[in-house]
């Protein structure tokens, strides 16, 4: 049976800043990403299941990636939880305010590293997770191949 690759696009808005940078991103801003997914895998043959002909349920895709991701990502500021950041991740939690602290820099290269190890976790066993692409702006985005983590 021949594999296929489904894509799913999800949006969601988040802040961050990058620590020690040398540039503009050093302060506190937001993008309005745009996540590609992509999963490859043989369409289910038996006749029987209820998602024969399918490599998985577009919708059940959605439900890993909205619940992990979008939903916990969209409208959160991302700071590195490794830098002085950290202080007024906790100041703005304090005031109300979505915080995620992150063990990383919350780059795009960084977030498409994390959203790789989470999605793969929650994808059924005969599905593998093919790549991820982040568009932080209409001419910036990072991508995420299995291929290239060998």
């Amino acid at each position: 049976m021949a594999k296929i690759r489904l894509t799913k696009r999800y949006t969601f808005e988040t802040g961050h800043a990058l620590y020690g940078y040398d540039g503009k991103c050093r302060n506190v801003h937001g993008h309005g990403y745009k996540l590609f997914v992509t999963i490859i895998g043989e369409p289910i043959q038996d006749d029987s299941h209820v998602k024969h002909g399918m490599v998985m349920d577009f919708g059940d895709l959605k439900k890993i990636v909205k619940t992990e991701i979008v939903d916990k990502f969209d409208h959160a500021i991302v700071l590195n939880k490794n830098s002085p950041h950290k202080e007024l991740g906790e100041e703005l939690k304090e005031k109300g305010h979505h915080v995620i602290l992150a063990d990383f820099q919350p780059t795009s290269e960084m977030l498409v590293i994390h959203f790789a190890e989470i999605i793969q976790k929650r994808l059924p066993e005969n599905v593998e997770l093919f790549s991820i692409k982040l568009q932080e702006t209409d001419t910036s985005y990072a991508e995420w191949f299995a291929s290239d983590q060998n």
